[in-house]
């Protein structure tokens, strides 16, 4: 008789099947149905391919599509679909990676020119012929011999090769007639792909790395239907149209320069107003919640660096040290910061702190330099000069919960205001990190507790901490349903020590304080760029940088609206006139695309009866005739409360 294992299944009732047996062999036995539905198994915890042999006792669950792993399994099997069709189609393409991505996949290929957009045609064609061809995807454990003999003319897949360490199982996937390295796991055959689309190429360094070759990435994106397809593609037309670099330009709010260099953002006139405005938002809730204001430098001696710990884990993302001018040692170095906490700190320990000072509330905001690559720049999403709403709270242990609650009220507010849905992940421990376990263990207790005392949901985020501390990572959800980074709170036991920062205790003696790094608004530049495409560039009221234009009809109306103009900016309304020599319409339309909240149309009638005509950004009514100092009243409130909609139902 051929040996048995236990198979442990999801509801605790157990299997004995023998050795060898696959989970899809296992799901026709369970039923027909389940069988079809099958996309993937896992065991143990691990996912595999269903056709993928079983061998001693082992826990079984069989993945439907309904499970948030089968997304990735589809994707990953739609990169090898993908691979397939490039290798037919450009047989002398070396083959880089083809991973599964958050909603779709991409593959790197050397090539000696980038993919055109017919060449994505072609290839996508090729692709459907593929799965027409309903190829298995059959997978092999190999030696490292037989690996290397197998991939000897993909120099990209020979060097993966040289880094798998002794004893680590080498998987080798054939789909028809393309082979890769490759760990898996796949669907059982090309034909289980059906709804997919490839989006675009662009250019990626080998490993990430620009000192390497440039390879060509070709993305993508596959569903389980057409419905989520079309979906997803809607929301892709309509995330370009809400696209934060276009409307950037359009409505003149910042831009990038050469002369100034990339990943450094010049902000307009009209976008600084929006910068102002997010500023004073939080600095007076902050000031409000007894926050004290500072301001430090934005170059500091390298060794300040040095013993909080930055360098040289941080090095790679800081600006090269500066020497410093005559008189003082050549051996004095100095960077730009990329971040506050060290100096922070040195105002904490400037003087001498007691258990009755705890918590000490320190906040700037402030701009902070990191030297990102030049390939990972987009608008203003990832810069180089960074503009933080940053704050450090110096506390007792004791007081670390009560801080956490504070910080996730002033989040709820600033969230809310601006209409945003969100969740919250429990980053932990990174491999790359300073201080011992145990102290990361009692940091991750604290987050862990607040959380749970907070009886909020949240997600564990495994390795995605700080490297000196855990956090509370919060993402934000935008109108169109996308994630983006949004407030941080990180625990960090680590820099009062290695900065030696201390409090006289209840007991006299010295104790070492608790240090809390968060930012709520991320850095306002990637906010920003959130609003802009959240609001599709038409933001509320009191954050538009132009809160009404006011149009005189004709030249005879112009002092008229000269006047009105004036009644709102003393009412400390945001205001212009355009009395253009254009048309109407035109001056009309100009608005609009500027997505000013508020048209003020001034004519004859209008300055007779002391009226305007008002034209409010996306109301019912194309115009409503209003007094003028009900509008400015009505405006003012709108702007005071902060509220999202342009004009309030009655």
């Amino acid at each position: 008789m051929s040996e048995q294992i236990a198979i442990t299944l999801p509801d605790g009732s157990v299997r004995y099947e023998p050795a060898g047996v696959t989970a899809r062999a296992v799901a026709e036995a369970l039923g027909s149905r389940l069988a079809r539905a099958a996309v993937a198994a896992r065991v143990n915890g691990a996912v595999w391919d269903l056709d993928r042999p079983m061998h001693g006792d082992t826990t079984l669950e069989i993945i439907t599509q309904d499970d948030p792993a089968a997304l990735e399994v589809l994707r990953h099997s739609a990169a090898h679909v993908l691979a397939t069709a490039v290798r037919q189609l450009f047989p002398e393409a070396n083959i880089g990676f083809g991973p599964a991505i958050q909603d779709g996949f991409y593959y790197d290929f050397e090539v000696p020119r980038p993919f055109t957009p017919e060449d994505l045609q072609a290839i996508e064609r090729k692709m459907r012929e593929v799965i027409e061809a309903d190829h298995r995807f059959v997978r092999e454990e190999v030696e490292r011999d037989e690996a290397q003999q197998r991939f000897r003319d993909d120099p990209l897949k020979l060097e993966r090769l040289e880094e798998f360490g002794e004893g680590e199982v080498i998987s080798v996937y054939t789909s028809g007639p393309f082979v890769d390295l490759c760990r898996g796991p796949h669907l059982t055959s090309t034909g289980r792909l059906s709804h997919f689309k490839l989006l675009h190429a662009a250019g990626a360094y080998w490993r990430g790395d620009s000192r390497r070759q440039m390879l060509q990435r070709i993305y993508g994106t596959a569903w389980f239907n057409k419905s989520d397809l079309d979906t997803y593609l809607h929301q892709l037309e309509e995330a370009e149209r809400r696209d934060h670099r276009v409307l950037g330009k359009q409505l003149d709010l910042f831009s990038v320069q050469e002369d100034v260099g990339p990943g450094m953002i010049l902000w307009h006139p009209r976008g600084a107003i929006v910068q102002y405005e997010l500023r004073r938002f939080i600095e007076d809730e902050l000031l409000r919640r007894e926050y004290e204001l500072v301001y430090t430098p934005h170059v500091t001696r390298e060794d300040l660096f040095i013993r909080s710990g930055h360098l040289p884990l941080y090095e790679d993302q800081q600006f090269p040290a500066m020497g410093a001018a005559g008189g003082e040692a050549e051996t004095v170095r100095y960077r730009v910061k990329p971040m506050n906490c060290p100096m922070h700190a040195v105002i904490y320990a400037s003087r001498q702190r007691s258990y009755r000072d705890l918590p000490v509330r320190l906040a700037e905001v402030a701009n902070v330099y990191r030297n990102e690559l030049s390939g990972t720049l987009h608008g203003l999403l990832r810069v180089r000069m960074l503009t933080m709403d940053d704050a450090h709270i110096f506390c007792r242990e004791d007081q670390i919960e009560e801080e956490i609650f504070d910080m996730l009220d002033l989040t709820e507010l600033v969230l809310r205001t601006f209409g945003f849905e969100y969740r919250i992940d429990l980053a932990t421990r990174p491999v790359k990190k300073i201080g011992g376990d145990a102290a990361w263990e009692v940091a991750e207790r604290a987050l862990q507790a607040a959380l749970d005392r907070r009886k909020v949901t949240y997600g564990i985020d495994e390795g995605g901490g700080a490297f000196y501390g855990p956090k509370i990572d919060i993402k934000l959800r935008d109108a169109i349903g996308r994630e983006w980074q949004g407030t941080t709170i990180q625990l960090d036991y680590q820099m009062p020590q290695r900065l030696g920062l201390e409090y006289a205790g209840s007991d006299n003696k010295p104790h070492q304080p608790v240090m809390i790094h968060r930012a709520i608004y991320g850095t306002l530049e990637r906010f920003v760029g959130c609003l802009i495409e959240h609001f599709a560039g038409a933001f509320p009221v009191w954050l538009a940088p132009e809160q009404v234009r006011v149009v005189p009809i004709t030249d005879g109306q112009a002092e008229a609206a000269c006047t009105v103009h004036r009644r709102c900016r003393d009412a400390g309304i945001r205001s212009s006139v355009d009395d253009r020599n254009e048309t109407l319409n035109y001056r009309v339309r100009d608005a609009e695309l500027m997505k000013v909240p508020y048209m003020a149309v001034v004519g004859q009638r209008e300055v007779e009866q002391g009226t305007i005509a008002l034209r409010a950004r996306g109301a019912k009514k194309k115009q409503e005739i209003v007094p003028v100092d009900e509008f400015v009243e009505r405006a003012r409130e709108i702007i005071r409360s902060r509220a999202l909609t342009v004009w309030p139902e009655r």
